[in-house]
């Protein structure tokens, strides 16, 4: 980098854009027309339930399903990855000891009255 790169650099790191005033345009005469969407009062904040998976309440889950719930969840704390890839989730299938099978049974599909 050149010396007076360097200064341009510095120079705007120098300035602090927080103490220059308000940029907004002073002394604005329009009156806004569109529909006011902010007149619903402000929802409280509510402390994050970050142990709970909401995908997941009021439902009986097989032993299976539960054990590979917690593989993932396993997975996803040691490795801090809290999006797998696919390729990843299949890595903790193939570690749970599932492997294709030879003839392809059909995927149940859920019923739609759930």
């Amino acid at each position: 980098m050149e010396d007076t790169d360097k200064m341009a650099v510095a120079e705007r790191r120098a300035q602090n854009r927080r103490i220059g005033g308000d940029r907004r345009k002073s002394g604005v005469t329009e009156k806004f027309e569109g529909e006011e969407r902010r007149s619903a009062p402000r929802r409280q904040v509510v402390e994050r339930r970050r142990l709970i998976d909401p995908t997941t309440c009021e439902r009986d889950y097989s032993g299976d399903e539960i054990e590979f719930m917690k593989a993932m969840d396993d997975y996803k704390r040691q490795s801090g990855r809290n999006f797998p890839t696919w390729s990843e989730v299949l890595e903790v299938v193939r570690s749970l000891g599932y492997t294709k099978p030879e003839h392809r049974l059909p995927v149940e599909q859920p019923s739609a009255g759930l």
